[in-house]
């Protein structure tokens, strides 16, 4: 079997659209970590029961090769700690955590993340509590489910885990685009060269 490319996305901080738009709820989840509801764990010293409706999960893993397909072509997409970070603060500073979805598909209200945070040591972080085994730079968050049917669906299992929802741009891409600047600086300096030659 053939190595799948891997294409690492990044936030172009020119590009105005790049960043997490929506955090969906699904049945697979992309990074392949489930997350966990809340009221499923015990914390010393803190009841959590089902009138809390609170899930914390992991909505972005770095370094982690996460399997994509486009037609016939299969490749891997990866992010780097930088990115996850960005994705995270961008999320909030853009007052993006009030949109959910459902499989990516529809969007949904009373879903939204309330608290959020960037593993900097797996061992202490308060992840670690609901066995989210988070590696370093991970992003959790922690969501809170007022909308009474979606609830009903994450306690019986419908929805499993998170996805993350946004624009990103790739290094081929950027590549690219830095390729075809670089040729038109020198068309444009041979054109003026040619001018001022006459």
């Amino acid at each position: 079997m053939a190595k799948l490319d891997t294409i690492e996305l990044f936030i172009d901080e020119e590009n105005i659209k790049d960043g997490i738009d929506a955090i969906s709820l699904v049945k697979m989840p992309a990074i392949e970590e489930n997350f966990v509801a809340l009221n499923q764990h015990r914390i010393e010293f803190k009841s959590i029961d089902d009138d809390k409706r609170i899930i914390i999960g992991l909505a972005l893993v770095p370094n982690k090769l996460i399997y994509r397909r486009n037609g016939d072509y299969e490749y891997n997409i990866v992010f780097s700690k930088e990115t996850v970070k960005k994705a995270a603060e961008l999320y909030f500073k853009k007052l993006k955590n009030n949109n959910a979805t459902l499989e990516h598909q529809e969007k949904t209200d009373g879903v939204s993340t309330i608290e959020s945070w960037i593993v900097e040591n797996p061992k202490i972080d308060k992840s670690a509590l609901y066995n989210l085994n988070a590696t370093e730079g991970s992003w959790v968050v922690i969501m809170k489910i007022d909308n009474d049917e979606v609830w009903k669906e994450v306690k019986n299992g419908t929805y499993l885990g998170l996805s993350v929802e946004g624009y990103f741009s790739d290094k081929v891409e950027m590549s690219l685009i830095t390729q075809e600047s670089k040729e038109q600086e020198l068309i444009e300096k041979i054109k003026q060269i040619l001018i001022n030659n006459k």
